[in-house]
């Protein structure tokens, strides 16, 4: 989203404000309203109708761009939601601890390369068939959103939206490589804490349970193969084509897809709309609100005293956490450009690019919001009626799991 000239009052950051209490408060207060995706879509209405007005008024460029980035946005999620439901990983593992932490770990390295959000979709359903059998599910689900769905895709410009548009502000296509070993020993320490914690669920899980588990062990075998290569014309648009034409072709594989797939293939997969359609009525709230929080951000950045690798890195990541991370991590870009910092790369240092690309990516975990993936994943698990914890609930997980690998890796790399 463009820098606009108007910044508004502060108290335009009140339906944001509002936008994210009701996502925390309605599923608990009122969960037979909220499991509605058009009462959702209404809220988001509700709450970004006024501000969308303000800036019609005030700013209809920001608007007109904010609004394209959203059509942009969905279509790609969508397009990569619709593929991914083609592909059936058929067959059932024994989902001990090593099968799980492997799984996760080679999610990690696919988010890099099929983006977080292709990485979620592909693999978050043969995990949920995995694990059918065993009743302690929802820290693997909760793991994966921290490390397939945000932490895994920092390696490359097309493994999360903030270091595509990087990318396109002009940091080189390589960059991202220097990432390697903070993404390297993240990843490393969650992967370890999730392998101890599946040890102990698994030694709870009742005998029964475990046998079946093991008697139900079938040989893997993929299903819907050809929509591998639909996904990666999907990220070959996202790469290579322009705006306009980018979203035509998105649109097009996907129908191919919808085409082409046999229905057997998506109803094993138990596909449905309903995820993609949580995500879009949700985040045109999200988008529309966040406009005056965005444009307060740059208008206030030289009064925040954020200058040194570690600031950036936490005021990056606690934005990404309940922004999108995408415009956060080119708002504090601009920020840090205006600065005067040694211009490396981007007009910016090295350290500092990687406090903001590593802020934006890695706490886009945690929460439910602050990466699309976290929603969508959320919204499949439960389908399968895994009970995923509430948006509190998931604050939990996150504070007692990332925020001390959060701290360990400022001490390593952002002394």
């Amino acid at each position: 989203m463009p820098h606009s000239p108007f910044v508004p009052a502060a108290l335009w950051t009140a339906p944001f404000i509002a936008l994210l209490i009701g996502i925390a408060v309605l599923p608990l207060a009122a969960p037979h309203f909220w499991e509605s995706n058009a009462r959702k879509l209404a809220v988001s209405i509700l709450l970004g109708l006024p501000v969308v007005l303000l800036y019609a008024w005030q700013a209809p460029a920001a608007l007109a761009h904010s609004a394209a980035d959203y059509a942009s946005f969905i279509v790609l999620l969508g397009s990569l939601f619709v593929i991914s439901g083609g592909v059936f990983l058929d067959g059932d593992i024994e989902a001990t601890p090593l099968a799980n932490t492997a799984f996760l770990g080679a999610g990690a390295l696919l988010a890099s390369f099929a983006g977080t959000t292709g990485a979620s979709m592909l693999l978050i359903r043969p995990l949920l068939s995995t694990n059918r059998e065993r009743r302690h599910v929802v820290h693997t689900i909760v793991f994966f959103i921290f490390i397939v769905s945000n932490i895994g895709g920092c390696l490359t410009p097309l493994g999360d939206p903030p270091l595509f548009l990087g990318y396109l502000q002009g940091v080189p296509f390589t960059w991202t490589i220097r990432l390697t070993v903070p993404w390297l020993v993240t990843n490393a320490v969650l992967l370890l804490i999730y392998f101890l914690w599946d040890s102990r669920m698994h030694a709870r899980e009742p005998r029964a349970a475990l046998e079946r588990d093991r008697i139900e062990v079938r040989p893997l075998r993929l299903r819907g193969a050809f929509n591998l290569a639909l996904l990666t014309g999907i990220l070959a648009a996202a790469a290579l084509m322009p705006a306009a034409l980018r979203e035509l072709a998105m649109i097009a594989l996907a129908a191919a897809s919808l085409w082409l797939t046999p229905a057997r293939i998506r109803r094993a997969n138990h596909f449905d709309f309903h995820p993609i359609i949580e995500v879009a009525a949700i985040f045109l709230g999200v988008f529309a609100t966040m406009m005056p929080a965005l444009d307060l951000l740059r208008a206030a950045g030289a009064e925040l005293g954020v200058r040194e690798p570690w600031q950036f890195f936490w005021a990056t990541g606690s934005l990404s956490s309940l922004l999108d991370n995408a415009p956060t991590y080119l708002a504090f870009l601009a920020i840090a450009q205006g600065q005067g910092l040694p211009p490396e790369v981007a007009g910016v240092s090295h350290e500092v690019l990687a406090a903001i690309s590593l802020g934006a990516v890695f706490m886009g975990a945690n929460t439910y919001i602050g990466n699309v993936p976290n929603f969508m994943v959320r919204s499949i698990a439960e389908s399968r009626g895994v009970a995923m914890p509430s948006f509190g609930g998931y604050l939990r997980y996150s504070g007692a799991v990332l925020m001390p690998v959060f701290l360990l890796v400022t001490v390593l790399f952002f002394r």
